[in-house]
């Protein structure tokens, strides 16, 4: 007959897992860093950046002279825990100012790269991370990384290149960048193809570029899932010839935008360095809708979006659909305007449900540069726009539905307020969209000046544009009322 000893095998199983847990590293609680005036740091690089981990926030303060630092976030949070790095507005609203001229950097950190960027995520020898992910900025004010400014890092006082950044995600998965002032550098936002599921919004972008060259932009990215919307983009720095925003990424979606100027307002090209993006499902449909398109006078390319590709190597050119819908395009040039360049007869758009207004007569709007397969239904011109200005190879659909008038109908056209007045012709003039392949609730909201957004009103019909009319629904004046004198 066997013995057995309870109280003792109890002992040994609590003696096992007090064991266990000694060899258990212990996570630290998340911790807050308040970085300003009269803080615990008062300057950015005090904070251990190298030490931060998920859960964490950075809160930046702002004072009245910038922020003169540069650095790099490279570690991985999750999305129950994610690194937040916010800006903390001052009395007025001001955002706190992360200026990239003659910024130093913290001396504990060490990461290639510097010269590409204000703020870099991922890429780094300490902390000793690659990428860095579940990351959110918001609120900041980050501004002059380019040449000619030059800032001190590991090899001492260093030019920033051509082609530096405010923000520059090297390798970044699921980031955030949110109600950020993004400007005065070589480009705006830079995002490189070995980034995921990046997310850009309420954002304001303006003026950035180098003067004479074609190669800098307010933004260039390229992504396996790239998302903008609410954001304000302005024009590019003056004498500059970069677009406005550029994209080689797979799975983009533009949506709920204010996109003003640039060589070209959306430039969305192949993926040319990265054949991950060019493999990937999503990279052959892209989404565009629900943006107000503004192209001035004299504002470089005569061309709104060019779609498809842009190296030469048309074998990895996008080769799918850009879906383009419920727009609001805005064009005051005085000669010729073009809606779409396609890049080869392999590109195919679907357009509808768009507002696509030139100031001047209606003959001066192609729909093509030359290239591509249009599709076209519900749209709404001026009368006599043309194919191409330049000869027509490839073809062009009239599925029904266009509108024609001197004027969409605009609230305020001179205070570029382009909602919908009451007697706008374009009101429950709208077509279904494809609710097979657009992602999301589509058109659930519209941009809001500036900045923001707000539910788009539901209607019976929808509306042609990127904003819904809002529907005043009077009662019937009641009958059969005895008149009391």
């Amino acid at each position: 007959m066997k013995t057995y000893y309870p109280c003792n095998y109890s002992i040994l199983c609590f003696l096992l897992c007090l064991l266990c847990f000694a060899f258990v590293p212990l996570q630290s609680p998340a911790a807050t860093y308040e970085v300003g005036p009269g803080k615990s740091y008062a300057n950015i690089s005090d904070v251990p950046w190298e030490n931060l981990q998920g859960g964490d926030t950075v809160l930046i303060y702002y004072r009245s002279t910038p922020y003169r630092e540069k650095w790099v976030i490279a570690i991985k949070a999750s999305q129950q825990s994610p690194l937040t790095v916010r800006g903390v507005a001052g009395p007025n609203g001001e955002l706190p100012v992360i200026d990239g001229e003659n910024a130093i950097t913290r001396s504990q950190l060490n990461f290639w790269g510097e010269a590409r960027g204000v703020l870099k995520i991922g890429g780094a020898n300490v902390p000793n991370s690659e990428s860095g992910s579940w990351i959110v900025i918001e609120n900041l004010d980050i501004r002059s990384g380019r040449t000619p400014y030059q800032f001190s890092g590991r090899s001492g006082l260093t030019a920033y290149s051509d082609n530096a950044a405010s923000v520059y995600i090297e390798y970044g998965q699921n980031i955030v960048v949110r109600n950020c002032i993004i400007h005065n550098s070589g480009n705006g936002l830079f995002v490189s193809a070995a980034s995921r599921n990046i997310t850009i919004e309420g954002c304001y972008i303006y003026d950035n570029g180098i003067e004479g060259s074609i190669y800098e932009h307010n933004t260039y990215t390229a992504a396996i899932g790239m998302t903008y919307q609410y954001n304000h983009f302005g024009p590019p720095r003056a004498n500059c010839s970069g677009n406005n925003l550029k994209d080689r990424s797979a799975g983009l979606v533009v949506r709920y935008n204010w996109i003003d100027s640039g060589n070209r307002q959306l430039d969305l090209v192949d993926a040319e360095d990265s054949m991950d993006l060019v493999n990937d499902p999503s990279y052959h449909d892209t989404y565009v809708y629900g943006n107000i398109l503004i192209e001035p006078d004299g504002a470089g390319n005569s061309q709104i979006v060019h779609y498809g590709g842009d190296s030469g190597n048309t074998a990895i050119y996008r080769k799918g659909r850009l879906h383009f819908y419920n727009n609001t395009i805005v064009s005051s040039r005085t000669g010729h305007t073009t809606l779409f360049r396609l890049s080869t007869n392999e590109e195919t758009c679907d357009s509808r449900n768009n507002i696509i207004y030139v100031t001047a007569s209606g003959d001066n709007l192609a729909m093509l540069d030359a290239d591509g397969i249009l599709h076209m239904r519900n749209n709404w011109t001026k009368p006599g726009w043309v194919s191409s200005h330049g000869g027509l190879t490839g073809q062009i659909y009239n599925e029904g539905g266009m509108i024609n008038g001197s004027n969409p109908g605009f609230a305020n056209e001179v205070g570029q307020d382009f909602h919908l007045a009451s007697n706008s012709a374009c009101i429950n003039q709208g077509t279904a969209l494809e609710p097979s392949v657009l992602p999301g609730n589509a058109l659930s909201r519209q941009y809001v000046k500036h900045q923001s957004n707000e539910s788009r009103p539901l209607d019976t019909v929808i509306d042609i544009g990127a904003f819904e009319a809002i529907q005043i629904v009077r009662p019937s004046p009641p009958t059969n009322l005895r008149i009391v004198d």
